[in-house]
């Protein structure tokens, strides 16, 4: 099973359904029943496990000829020697489609029950998913594309509290979230890989600009995501008040703007790049924990 839970990058995907969880929780203002959180958890399980396997599959090509020369070091939460399998071998690609096809299939059912609306966004992220490895050669805008699919999943947590929720309040926690996803995710993971993608003439942002550029558009959108992530108490019903502003704002400094800083202070060591990265991936999951605790209190 670790073969196929490479493939998905479980650990990853288990901290990015925090993302999700946090933007129910600030949406509804309270704690949903005990079975909507127990089928959207395995919803969103589901649906990660199935979508960062289609990552690969779509990709397999691609991937061997990136890490020919071996597997680079990776991230403290992807660090598992079985990264990419099906480049590796380690995993036939049959086998891997029916992982992706089983997980699929039962995040959709799962999605039906909690709201039909929620299977339309699964399947455009699925779509979305396989354009964004196809234009790995073609466009470095493909940061645009990761950031619509990694917002998915928390705007179906809307739809999963709210049948008829408010657009503009959608495209708040989009903003959000697409910003955290190019600055702490999308463009940290690709300067991990710069050797990696000389290889295939890929066209990412810190090939096509230099690491100087590319550390600036870090600050930037992460300075954004923590400044956004201030107005998101406007959306909640729950009187959250300034503790929770201070208390959201310090994780986003910690976790986002601090290692931000570091790597553009030091680009050129590129082990600065996957410790944002993995700093990054745990703000989602500091920020569920901080609304959950405030909505107890509150």
């Amino acid at each position: 099973m670790k073969r196929f839970f490479a493939l998905s990058r479980t650990t990853h995907g288990v901290l990015d359904i925090a993302a999700p969880a946090f933007v129910a929780l600030l949406w509804l203002g309270d704690f949903p029943d005990l079975g909507i959180i127990l089928l959207s958890l395995f919803a969103a399980f589901a649906a990660y496990t199935a979508i960062y396997a289609l990552n690969d599959l779509v990709g397999i090509a691609v991937d061997r000829e990136k890490f020919s020369g071996g597997i680079n070091a990776g991230y403290s939460v992807e660090a598992s020697d079985l990264r990419y399998p099906l480049a590796q071998d380690a995993l036939d690609y049959r086998s891997g489609i029916a992982w992706f096809a089983i997980w699929f299939i039962l995040s959709a059912i799962a999605c039906y029950l909690l709201n039909p609306v929620i299977v339309v966004i699964l399947v455009l992220a699925a779509v979305l998913e396989t354009i964004y490895c196809l234009l790995l050669k073609v466009t470095y805008w493909r940061t645009l594309v990761s950031g619509l699919v990694k917002a998915s999943g928390p705007i179906s947590a809307i739809f999963v509290v709210d049948a008829n929720p408010e657009p503009l309040f959608i495209l708040l926690i989009l903003a959000w979230v697409m910003f955290w996803e190019i600055g702490g995710q999308n463009i940290p993971a690709d300067w991990n890989d710069v050797a990696e993608d000389k290889r295939v003439h890929a066209r990412t942002i810190p090939l096509q600009f230099g690491s100087q550029k590319a550390g600036l558009i870090v600050i930037i959108t992460l300075s954004l995501t923590v400044i956004t992530s201030l107005f998101l108490p406007v959306i909640s019903p729950a009187a959250l008040g300034w503790p929770y502003l201070l208390a959201s704002g310090l994780a986003g400094i910690l976790l986002l703007i601090a290692p931000a800083i570091e790597l553009y202070r030091n680009r050129e060591d590129g082990r600065q790049a996957a410790k944002l990265f993995d700093r990054a991936s745990y703000y989602p999951l500091a920020q569920a924990l901080i609304i959950a605790v405030f909505v107890f209190i509150l």
